[in-house]
């Protein structure tokens, strides 16, 4: 699996890295990226998930043990305002 995701991630950071001063851009590649998760989560992801509760329970240590589940975090737009609000207000000081 490593060997076949490798080249798609190189590619997205390429294009990532090509719109590096276009926001629009960079924020219409994180929305696909998050469908793309969504997607993957609620359709092959979780029709692959045991039915077995000794088997779930398994994938569950294996998971923590690894990082814990994978979720792209959304920056709420509050939050980054927020962000800005500081910042304006720190070169004020």
């Amino acid at each position: 699996m490593d060997q076949r995701l490798q080249p798609l991630t190189h590619a997205l950071r390429e294009l990532a890295d090509a719109h590096r001063n276009d926001p629009e851009a960079l924020l219409l590649l994180l929305r696909d990226l998050e469908s793309l998760h969504r997607e993957i989560q609620d359709g092959p992801f979780r029709q692959s998930l045991p039915e077995n509760r000794q088997k779930l329970f398994s994938l569950l240590q294996t998971m923590e043990r690894s990082g814990g589940w994978p979720y792209i975090p959304r920056l709420q737009l509050r939050t980054f305002i927020g962000l800005l609000d500081q910042d304006s207000t720190d070169l004020a000081a």
